[in-house]
């Protein structure tokens, strides 16, 4: 059995983590971590786990841990895995890390975004980009997986097949994306209340939100050279799910079936990523508590755009799920263990 300890368990990532991970044939909780609620039991905190999990949380110390479990998730704010992080830690176990400390290469950017020092820059270059459809082979052999965001995961891999087949200009790429509230955390703020956010739909971080760089990053990584996009993210009064409506201009002429011919190369063998038949347009609703991402696009031959439309769940795919996912390509196992979720409707 594969022993694993979870830094920041009581948050909604890690308590998906939680939930996944108790499914999961291979897999052990050992520690269940968090600041918050230390010596408190479990089950306490969430009710949903009453006569499952009979453990009381811990502290987040990673030395400590790292003694007992062979891959630790750190699902916590930016900067704390990377000031917790040392050589001793990787001599003993594996990090998967939910939070951004590891995504981006650059540490000034990481810096400017996220508007803190980087604690452990010396292992940003080892950090391997945990995209499991787009970096597998990496990741077997990673010591750091550095887990992608929700939305950076939807735009992504929406985007993906096109860029790097050049079908379209990457700096054109704008991205329209809607999430859940409890992409924002468990953490109490005025603007995640019931009333704030019920009936009501809003875009916020316009051109500043942080899973920019991330983005454009990685399809810079596709096209060969830099890329720069518009990501304009809003909050909708919904509990889980990522849809994004993505738009870029074609470089050449296609028909449907051209398009349809990239993503089958690319993901025409992924069992997470689900290509829609044509005129059908991806819905949060269809991936709500799975691992899937639903992806679908169309043509527009009067503005010679194509518009892209891909769907998932924030906790799963867009971070519990994928962290999973991760976890099973660093132990050799089958890629879908505790991952075969069907969507829940309604």
């Amino acid at each position: 059995m594969i022993k694993v300890g979870i830094i920041g368990s009581t948050g909604y990532a890690g308590a998906e983590l939680v939930r996944l991970l108790l499914g999961h044939k291979e897999a052990e909780i050992v520690w269940y971590g968090s600041r918050s609620y230390i010596d408190q039991q479990y089950a306490s905190v969430y009710q949903n786990m009453f006569k499952l999990v009979d453990c009381t949380c811990k502290d987040d110390n990673m030395d400590a841990l790292a003694k007992e479990a062979d891959v630790i998730f750190t699902a916590t704010p930016q900067g704390l895995c990377a000031s917790l992080i040392n050589e001793e830690i990787l001599a003993d176990t594996k990090i998967i890390d939910l939070s951004a400390d590891f995504r981006l290469k650059d540490v000034s950017v990481y810096e400017e975004w996220y508007k803190i020092q980087h604690k452990a820059p010396q292992y940003i270059d080892e950090a391997v980009y945990g995209l499991c459809e787009i970096n597998r082979e990496d990741i077997k052999k990673a010591r750091i997986v550095a887990n992608p965001g929700c939305y950076t995961t939807c735009s992504i891999l929406s985007f993906y097949p096109l860029v790097k087949e050049g079908l379209i200009d990457p700096n054109t790429i704008i991205v329209d994306a809607k999430s859940g509230t409890s992409g924002a955390g468990r953490g109490a703020k005025t603007d995640n209340l019931f009333c704030e956010v019920n009936e009501n739909m809003k875009a916020y971080g316009v051109a500043s939100h942080r899973h920019t760089p991330e983005i454009e990053e990685q399809l810079g990584y596709a096209a060969g050279a830099p890329v720069t996009i518009n990501f304009t993210p809003h909050l909708v009064p919904m509990n889980r799910g990522i849809l994004v409506t993505g738009y870029a201009s074609l470089l050449k002429d296609v028909t449907w079936q051209d398009v349809r011919a990239v993503y089958e190369k690319y993901y025409g063998k992924e069992y997470f990523i689900r290509l829609l038949d044509e005129g059908l347009t991806a819905q949060t609703k269809w991936v709500e508590g799975s691992n899937f991402t639903d992806i679908g696009f169309k043509i527009d031959p009067r503005t010679k755009r194509i518009i892209v439309m891909g769907a998932l769940d924030n906790l799963v795919k867009g971070a519990a799920g994928q962290a999973v996912q991760n976890m099973n390509l660093l132990f050799g196992l089958d890629e879908k263990e505790g991952l075969n979720l069907v969507p829940m409707f309604p």
